[in-house]
């Protein structure tokens, strides 16, 4: 069995489990970051220009519930958003949310990709996906083709163009690392992008391909041909997540840095036809002191790793 490159799992940092749920038949699905009944702190920074997202407004610092309960990731496009729907409904049932008096109103910001040209497009995640995904929560992330990564392409930059290429497996990934002191940090990302595919090293992993398998990175033709593409069919999105005692202000900055994460590995990224979208979570369960310099620069490194994750385990779907 294929084996992720980089170890950890966000699920490493106290207080984060992660669910997911999918059809395979209709290639879309659902993942959850939950936190626990204390929910954690959260920031989100946007970068694409095509998103499709619930709640980001009000992850902005100024603005004045401090905690989210869960994040949702999913398929499905802007329908897909349906699925937080369905994850309010288990959190509300398990007395978890801001307490109105009258009803507990959880905390659910969402993000979503594009995966509607793959399986069956009238299929899309809805309210009962995202309690199911809830109810399978747990510290173990399947990797690669799952949840909202089940149907995710990558290196799709050429496909309008090209007939005779055919884009990458992307999918689901997820990595951590624990700092000195015992702070950890982890991600995990849903890798659907227009833009190909790189590890660490600078190789190409994903990337548009004939029917031979003869690989077509879009990069050296980039700035030498035109291009064409339809906005919103693509997009990255992601969370990151520590156990250290964070502001607001200081989560969304651990949001802004993971997008360098994403510049590191997806050439181009952030485009026109991305809707790319990286949500922070800081659960506060470890009190140790930790550099905000080591924070953001952690944040960038796993969340790089774990594209690196998503696109090494969806090769093997």
């Amino acid at each position: 069995m294929k084996q992720p490159v980089y170890e950890g799992q966000i699920t490493d940092v106290q207080g984060i489990l992660v669910g997911q749920a999918q059809n395979r038949q209709a290639m879309t699905g659902v993942t959850v970051v939950l936190a626990d009944k204390d929910g954690a702190t959260v920031g989100a920074d946007v970068r694409g220009a095509a998103p499709g997202t619930r709640e980001t407004d009000l992850c902005r610092p100024e603005n004045t519930v401090e905690k989210a309960n869960a994040v949702v990731l999913s398929g499905g496009s802007a329908f897909g958003l349906a699925s937080a729907t369905g994850v309010m409904d288990y959190l509300e049932n398990e007395g978890i949310g801001v307490d109105m008096g009258v009803c507990h109103v959880p905390i659910v910001p969402a993000a979503v990709v594009f995966d509607l040209t793959v399986g069956d497009a009238h299929v899309r995640p809805d309210a009962a996906m995202g309690m199911e995904a809830c109810r399978a929560a747990s510290a173990e992330v399947a990797q690669g083709a799952a949840g909202a990564g089940t149907g995710a392409t990558v290196g799709k930059l050429l496909c309008p163009l090209r007939p005779d290429v055919s884009p990458a497996p992307g999918g689901v990934g997820t990595a951590s690392i624990t700092l000195p002191g015992g702070v950890t940090v982890g991600a995990i990302v849903v890798v659907n992008a227009c833009g190909d595919v790189y590890d660490l090293q600078g190789q190409p992993i994903g990337v548009g391909h004939l029917p031979d398998g003869t690989p077509v990175p879009a990069q050296s033709l980039l700035l030498g041909a035109p291009l064409a593409g339809r906005e919103g069919q693509n997009t990255t999105i992601g969370v990151v997540a520590t156990d250290a005692v964070l502001t607001k202000a200081q989560a969304r900055r651990m949001a802004v840095c993971a997008h360098d994460g994403l510049a590191r590995t997806i050439r181009p990224v952030h485009t026109q036809m991305d809707g790319d979208t990286i949500f922070a979570l800081a659960t506060g369960k470890v009190a140790s002191e930790v550099s905000p310099f080591q924070l953001c620069a952690a944040a960038a490194e796993v969340m790089a790793r774990a594209v690196v994750n998503a696109v090494t385990m969806g090769a093997g779907r």
